[in-house]
């Protein structure tokens, strides 16, 4: 799960709380993993990041699902575990 942020974004900070919490809780299942767009905006182009924050899930290197804004931790694991599930 890639989590493309910028450090002046007030939801990016609050969806970064809410990444920790979401790490601990999918451990084993998921990764979190975050990039700063401000820092690699050449990664966040390749992907087409227009918004953030936004979530970028990614199942055997191809991306899987996206998510932009803020979410909480649950809606966060429900949405991830469905899709990783095959159930979404």
């Amino acid at each position: 799960l890639v989590d493309f942020y910028a450090d002046w974004c007030g939801p990016c900070q609050m969806m970064s709380k809410i990444l920790v919490q979401v790490g601990s809780q999918m451990k084993g299942e998921v990764k979190v993993v975050k990039i700063d767009t401000e820092r690699y905006p050449q990664i966040a182009s390749q992907h087409s990041i227009h918004a953030l924050p936004t979530l970028v899930l990614f199942k055997e290197g191809k991306a899987v699902d996206r998510i932009e804004g803020v979410l909480t931790a649950d809606q966060l694991v429900n949405r991830v575990r469905g899709v990783l599930s095959g159930d979404a």
